[in-house]
């Protein structure tokens, strides 16, 4: 049985945050596939954090900037080690690299950060994310760890697009595996009528969900209200700083609830879902919900980036303020017109989501990267020129901060 260590700054929260489910839903297809799995972290569990133990996964403390890593790693000497976003495969890398030289050594990025910061600087600047600016230092940084690397989990085509379009990354080095989701053929969702108000989710430690509150308190649910005066918009969201809490108001129908214990039944309570995301990166995990417990969203062209290819998307998405008010008041008002984009989630899900669409190529592609490994990395030759020179610049700093530290 090939052993896989996980190697997280924080332990997955799925309740809180797409990457949490986006990291069990990893874990859980390399058990699928046979795999012992390892998870190792430098921080301790929250009060949302997953029970790993219970799903037969072992449990390891690691510290950041210290030779106790180079022993475990090597006790351990697992067949794969998978990174939880570039800032770990920055961090541990080269250790994993020095003292298991023949683990395969793996990216999962999440979403691309250099994209997400890119258009958040660009909201910040001009308000909007039309046009970015992409060669920054954070581009580099993370795009050196994926050119360092065996391979390269990549969540969303319009990622890999950047990635082989724009920085000509090989295409053998990246691997296209999004978020799945499952369609309930079987469950009985509340209907239309049954249904009532508005609602948005996410985790306020994600400073697009932030932002998309704000958004909402400020320049698009007071017109809904106006319009709609008994309908109210709830918001969920572990780790609320005190500017969102304060935002609370029953007399507005502006309502924020805290963190949903689950997502889906607070979602499939709801008629439509609004998400004005205005910068962000990767695939949204609340659409995914929205889509799948059958409740249509008002999202912009970002929030719905990756979801729906050629297939019309599971609501209305628009960019301005007054497009975005008139939608969201037409999915919640118009029977017919939610009905038709509830089916159009379930049928992007179905389409493209489901997840016995990538567990074989999964397979296929990390066996075919075991045989072929050193072969692999000869063909990748760039990625040893990184890794040669990145490893020298973190290794001593890594051991500078080592000898400071005690």
């Amino acid at each position: 049985m090939k052993s896989v260590l996980f190697i997280g700054h924080t332990f997955p929260e799925p309740s809180t945050t797409a990457a949490g489910g986006r990291t069990m839903q990893l874990m859980e297809l390399f058990q699928a596939i046979g795999c012992d799995i390892h998870f190792a972290a430098t921080a301790s569990p929250s009060k949302y954090a997953e029970d790993l133990t219970s799903k037969g996964i072992q449990l390891h403390t690691i510290e950041l900037n210290n030779r106790s890593f180079d022993a475990f790693i090597r006790d351990l000497s697992p067949d794969m080690v998978v990174f939880d976003r570039f800032m770990m495969e920055e961090q541990f890398g080269w250790r994993v690299a020095e003292n298991c030289p023949n683990a395969l050594r793996m990216i999962d990025t999440q979403d691309l950060h250099f994209l997400r910061k890119a258009r958040e600087q660009a909201v910040k600047e001009r308000g909007d994310a039309s046009s970015v600016d992409l060669f920054t230092d954070v581009a580099k940084r993370e795009l050196a760890s994926i050119l360092r690397s065996d391979l390269s989990i990549i969540i969303s085509e319009a990622e890999m697009k950047l990635l082989e379009g724009v920085f000509s990354i090989k295409k053998d080095i990246l691997l296209y595996l999004p978020l799945f989701a499952e369609v309930d053929k079987e469950a009985v969702l509340p209907t239309f009528e049954e249904r009532q108000h508005f609602m948005t989710i996410g985790s306020f430690r994600h400073p697009p969900n932030v932002d998309a509150v704000l958004q909402l308190h400020q320049h698009i649910w007071p017109s809904i209200r106006e319009q709609l005066p008994m309908a109210e918009l709830h918001i969920y969201g572990a780790y609320a700083p005190q500017r969102i809490q304060e935002l609370h108001n029953p007399k507005q129908g502006f309502l924020v609830k805290g963190w949903a214990p689950s997502a889906k039944e607070v979602m499939k309570s709801a008629k439509v879902c609004l998400a004005p995301l205005r910068f962000g990166a990767g695939l949204k995990g609340k659409h995914f919900d929205a889509m799948q417990y059958g409740t249509p969203a008002v999202a912009t062209h970002i929030g719905a980036e990756g979801l729906c290819s050629e297939l019309p998307f599971g609501g209305t998405i628009a960019e301005t303020d007054k497009d975005f008010i008139k939608a969201a008041i037409s999915l919640y008002t118009e029977k017919e017109l939610w009905q038709e984009t509830q089916q159009n989630g379930f049928n992007i899900l179905q389409q493209r989501f489901r997840k016995e669409l990538f567990v074989k190529t999964f397979q296929q592609k990390i066996e075919t990267l075991h045989q072929n490994l050193q072969q692999h990395r000869k063909e990748n030759f760039l990625s040893q020129i990184l890794h040669h020179q990145t490893l020298q610049a973190s290794k001593y700093m890594s051991k500078w901060i080592e000898a400071k530290n005690r």
